[in-house]
């Protein structure tokens, strides 16, 4: 086998690190890079640097943002009194594909899950309840994975949240469309019986 240049190497070692890159895509990325003009190269490591060093987390929501707070929190069009609560900056993004919702958002860093030794105290929750009673929310919807860490966290924070005033919702799961009964799981069944709406025909 032939052996590569060692900085050829080292850098599809850290091409590799990245999600969804395998080896095989590690290596052609790589070796397109190393061939590619030097300019590109070089504005490509600048916005890489410039993005890790720019883009934050927002201070009142915790959303991915380059000043501060983020379009979502100062848009005066965006519904303050709704929240919707995520574990991932990332998930705001999926939502706001959607195109279907207007209020606020809050991240929680993650979920509740003593295996791993992540407690209530480290995640935003108390960022949350302090923003329930001092600025009027009166909805928190809990958009969180149906997973056991995910049904613990919500529960956990319905529980904290009964006395705020506010009313607390979940998303509903169900089948997703263009799925076949057959390829459910049986908790996914099980919410999409509870979660069933009236058929619309108007």
């Amino acid at each position: 086998m032939i052996a590569l240049p060692e900085p050829l190497t080292a850098l599809m070692a850290e091409l590799g690190k990245l999600p969804g890159i395998g080896p095989r895509s590690a290596e052609r990325l790589a070796l397109f890079l190393v061939q590619s003009n030097a300019a590109d190269v070089e504005q490509l490591a600048q916005t890489l640097v410039a993005a890790r060093t720019l883009v934050q987390t927002c201070a009142t929501c915790g959303a991915l943002t380059a000043r501060q707070p983020c379009a979502i929190c100062q848009n005066p069009q965006r519904d303050g009194a709704v929240v919707c609560v995520v574990e991932r900056p990332v998930d705001i993004l999926m939502i706001e594909k959607s195109g279907s919702y207007r209020g606020h958002y809050h991240v929680l860093g993650g979920k509740i899950a003593p295996v791993q030794g992540v407690g209530p105290e480290d995640l935003r929750i108390q960022e949350l309840e302090d923003r329930v009673t001092k600025t009027g929310v009166l909805e928190v919807i809990l958009a969180l994975g149906a997973d056991v860490e995910g049904e613990a966290t919500c529960f956990y924070l319905a529980k904290r949240l009964a006395g705020a005033g506010c009313q607390v919702t979940r998303l509903a799961h169900g089948l997703p469309v263009g799925s076949s009964l057959e390829f459910a799981d049986e908790l996914t069944l099980e919410r999409a019986l509870q979660g069933r709406q009236p058929m619309q025909i108007s």
